[in-house]
């Protein structure tokens, strides 16, 4: 294979995708795995068994210090305080105007030290916006990207496998603990992003080779970024870039429920009161085609806009999620999606298109 641009940058496990087969691509800044056998035995793998995500490109920022909550409540929409030690919590990183510049996870290590884990684009963004507002405060703002590789290892039996190779419990949902993974000491997470159980592991750089190779020896299959997508569709998690921008606010996506107002984050002003236009709603066609992003949506309220769509290898019909006029969000309304100019029938749906529970029998099938 040839070597990749300058400009790409590769992950401590390049080599075992590599060795894997996997079909490499350039993604957020680095050349990622976007699918290894394929994406839809990937998927069905991940929803039925176990699968595992290199997930080391996304970027890390600690915070630590007396005053490192203070800083981290100013700054993400959700209540910082009320994150348990050893807990983690979602949230958005907002504009002034309420706009997003990210969705994060946050983990509180200690009393006062936290790791915050953002989006791969993003991250230097996010990085100088944490420096810049940390002004003032009695805190410390560190890169800690290069600290770490990340592994996502999902499905019904992903912490069946981490156990066998775990020298000590593993965490709960929302939770982390310091566990050894086949001898290798990592910060597990119990936290995911394909509405399967299992966990995140977050590995020194240098021994997660060592991890890779123990989970695949324990019949975890690698997934690439290509099921990592339709996984977390099906589920409606959002995806930054693409759900959320700097052009959306929480509230029109469905996220208000982690935007605490009374905390005063950057963004809540803009955000109190505010009454959007257009919702962010799930939706499935009702017929043959394949959403895409950026495809119109036509309703009786007006049009709207696909942001993420995909065909469902669950489901096995086309998925998406679209920003539409609020008079068109409610479940069961029929819309219309432009896909190349032919007009395809759909209808909004609840959340989440698929749940993980119904392990249909023609999944299993597909194994």
């Amino acid at each position: 294979m040839a070597s990749a641009p300058d400009t790409l940058g590769r992950t401590p496990l390049f080599d075992r995708h590599e060795r894997a087969g996997a079909r490499l691509v350039p993604f957020a800044g680095w050349e990622m795995p976007v699918q290894y056998e394929g994406i839809r035995q990937e998927h069905v793998a991940v929803r039925t068994d176990a699968g595992m995500f290199d997930v080391s490109h996304m970027g890390q920022i600690e915070t630590a210090g007396p005053e490192a909550e203070a800083l981290l409540q100013r700054l993400l929409s959700n209540d910082v305080t009320r994150i348990a030690e050893r807990g983690a919590q979602y949230s958005m990183l907002c504009r002034e105007d309420g706009g997003v510049l990210d969705d994060l996870f946050t983990y509180r290590l200690g009393p006062d030290r936290f790791l915050t884990v953002t989006n791969a684009a993003g991250h230097e963004r996010d990085l100088a916006w944490f420096k810049q507002h940390a002004e003032g405060f009695d805190a410390e703002v560190r890169d800690a990207h290069a600290d770490w590789a990340m592994l996502a290892v999902q499905g019904p039996n992903a912490r069946a496998a981490l156990e066998r190779l775990a020298d000590g419990a593993l965490p709960p949902r929302m939770r982390t603990a310091e566990v050894a993974i086949s001898g290798v000491p990592c910060l597990v997470a119990g936290t995911g992003y394909t509405g399967e159980d299992g966990c995140e592991l977050l590995i020194p750089p240098d021994r997660a080779g060592a991890v890779w190779d123990a989970l695949l020896a324990e019949g975890v299959r690698p997934a690439g970024l290509g099921a990592r997508d339709t996984l977390r569709l099906e589920v409606c998690f959002h995806l930054y870039g693409n759900d959320l921008s700097e052009d959306r606010d929480p509230i029109e996506a469905g996220l208000g429920w982690c935007c605490k107002l009374e905390t005063g984050f950057i963004g809540a002003g803009a955000l109190a009161g505010l009454e959007p236009d257009e919702k962010l709603v799930p939706f499935a066609f009702t017929g043959p085609g394949i959403p895409r992003q950026g495809n119109v949506v036509k309703t009786e309220h007006g049009d709207g806009v696909v942001t993420s769509g995909s065909l469902s290898p669950c489901l096995e019909t086309g998925i998406g999620l679209a920003y539409v006029p609020v008079a068109a969000g409610a479940p069961g309304t029929p819309i219309e999606v432009d896909v190349r100019g032919k007009r395809r029938p759909a209808e909004v749906r609840q959340k989440p298109l698929y749940a993980p529970s119904q392990k249909p029998a023609a999944v299993k099938e597909k194994r």
